[in-house]
């Protein structure tokens, strides 16, 4: 796999406050796209199986899991960039072959890259840092890389594709591509690896879906300013 240098990618500073990414963009700040997701999606499932773990086991797993699939993309990311890297770690040999399947299995198809773990801003809405944008069977692509501890299905991994149309809108209003169709590898601990691959119709879908929850965000936000402006007029009043 070879770099195409077509795209001189930009580097933004990110700050996270109280659970908050943001991304400053010429002079002013933006939400990260993560950060968008997680503010307006459905928790109901996340609550119910918290409660029926218990928190602390539930927060072990998470941590676990973050930890495993921050080294399988550090283990990727420096297959991609040539660059020599190794984690000696117990997280480490988890993560090792999960990224291992992921290049051997995923990766076969790409001739060429644009750039790996890419800070991508859509002036004034988001920004967010994608895993690889490439040339996959001969389209233009943005690719994330995923752990889980189990099999995915389509229905359960919708911000996924949420996640990566929002950086193909902004790749494509920033550097004037045509990003052709987004693909998501999963691996699991055993080693059992998945690609859900979208294009047309579909990305386009994903597109104006992650618009109508970036709409939510800000009507979250305002929200949670009147009510910090209401306090703070009582506050004085008292």
């Amino acid at each position: 796999m070879k770099k195409n240098k077509r795209y001189t990618y930009r580097k933004f500073s990110m700050s996270q406050h109280h659970g908050t990414r943001t991304y400053e963009f010429d002079g002013s700040r933006v939400p990260s796209v993560t950060t968008i997701l997680s503010r307006t999606k459905d928790q109901s499932f996340l609550d119910r199986w918290r409660a029926r773990v218990g928190v602390e086991e539930a927060d072990r797993i998470f941590n676990h899991a973050a930890k495993r699939g921050t080294s399988m993309h550090k283990f990727i990311e420096n297959h991609i960039t040539g660059i020599g890297y190794d984690d000696l770690s117990t997280i480490g040999h988890e993560a090792r072959p999960m990224a291992q399947k992921i290049i051997d299995t995923g990766l076969t198809p790409i001739t060429e890259y644009y750039g790996s773990e890419v800070t991508l801003c859509y002036p004034g809405l988001y920004a967010g840092s994608t895993d690889l944008v490439c040339i996959h069977n001969d389209k233009d692509t943005i690719i994330d890389f995923k752990q889980s501890n189990k099999p995915k299905q389509k229905e359960w991994i919708k911000d996924y594709y949420l996640q990566i149309a929002a950086y193909a809108m902004a790749h494509d209003q920033i550097y004037d591509s045509v990003i052709e169709q987004g693909i998501i590898m999963v691996c699991t601990p055993d080693l059992y690896f998945q690609e859900f691959r979208f294009e047309g119709d579909e990305l386009r879908q994903y597109k104006y879906d992650f618009l109508k929850r970036w709409n939510r965000y800000q009507d979250i936000t305002r929200q949670k300013d009147d009510n910090n402006m209401s306090k703070k007029r009582q506050t004085i009043k008292i």
